[in-house]
């Protein structure tokens, strides 16, 4: 077998800095009660990228936060107890406005998202809430938006609507001006044996009508997406052929293989966000190494941070 690369994961200088262009957001960290997740609000404050807001239970955080040798006295303190009340309390806070992020701690994640989907919260505007990873490789500059890989299982036609105008959204507000989305399936050529191939087609059809400022493609095979060489030599001419920065996957099952298949083997690191609501949501996962939650934490900062 293949062992994954060993190779420490580094959040990318550049998301940072594109970060630290705007102040530090107010970031509500639901149930704070352990060192891993107080680690990541700590490194993200040092950052200068986010202004923790810990919700929780006092004690349990204090303990927390003196087994890894970090003050919070400083600090806002939600008082919540449990995993339901503190999502609940932190999903409420960034609903009224005392937060301009929520960041999932350590508590499930159904518990975490259903909290964020209660309209009581204040969190949902009318629209869908989506999932972008962004994904950067040691050794090369620029980026790549995968959707939604982590949150909607089998997206229908509409839902991917959405999906890709979260994922434009994002790539926007992180430098692309004029996003170019490939939509994957197994086959640049429609097949009716492969539907998602079909259903490119389709995609690719209404972006040209409804979405003026990107590039949309497919169906597109992975290879043809991302190298230009694979276009040249499989005769495949498009704006986006070789050169997305927008990867939209069929469903999430393909799409959660292909992003840990870079994170695990080609070092990628990669941050995530829930899109679509009235706040960034991080929706970290107990596996997510240091870099990727810095990540996400800059990529919500990006999003839901004010000009300087």
């Amino acid at each position: 077998m293949l062992d994954p690369l060993s190779t420490t994961i580094q959040c990318p200088e550049p998301l940072l800095q594109m970060a630290r262009q705007s102040p530090p957001i107010k970031t509500a960290i639901i149930n704070a009660v352990n060192g891993l997740v107080l680690e990541s609000a700590r490194e993200a404050s040092e950052a200068g990228i986010i202004i923790p807001v810990l919700v929780g239970n006092p004690s349990a955080m204090r303990s927390a936060a003196e087994s890894i040798g970090w003050d919070i006295g400083a600090l806002q303190m939600i008082d919540a107890s449990g995993e339901e009340a503190a999502a609940a309390a932190g999903a409420a806070a960034a609903g009224r406005g005392d937060a301009d992020a929520i960041m999932k701690g350590n508590l499930h994640t159904d518990v975490f998202m259903r909290a964020v989907l209660n309209r009581d919260a204040g969190l949902r505007q009318g629209q869908p809430l989506t999932h972008v990873f962004h994904l950067s490789l040691p050794g090369q500059s620029g980026s790549l938006i995968m959707t939604d890989c982590a949150l909607n299982p089998a997206p229908d036609f509409e839902l991917k609507k959405a999906i890709l105008q979260n994922a434009v959204a994002v790539a926007q507000a992180t430098g692309v001006k004029r996003p170019k989305v490939a939509i994957l399936s197994a086959t640049e050529v429609p097949n009716k044996h492969i539907p998602s191939s079909m259903e490119a087609v389709d995609l690719k059809d209404w972006a040209a009508g409804a979405i003026a400022d990107a590039d949309v493609d497919g169906p597109l095979a992975f290879d043809l997406a991302v190298s230009r060489e694979a276009a040249r030599i499989k005769g495949v001419s498009s704006p986006v052929a070789g050169a997305a920065d927008i990867i939209l996957v069929p469903e999430i099952t393909a799409g959660n293989a292909l992003y840990k298949m870079l994170v695990q083997y080609a070092g990628a690191c990669a941050g995530g966000l829930v899109v679509g609501a009235k706040v960034p949501v991080l929706l970290t996962s107990r596996s997510d190494p240091p870099a990727a939650r810095l990540a996400s934490a800059a990529l919500a900062s990006i999003l839901g941070g004010k000009p300087a």
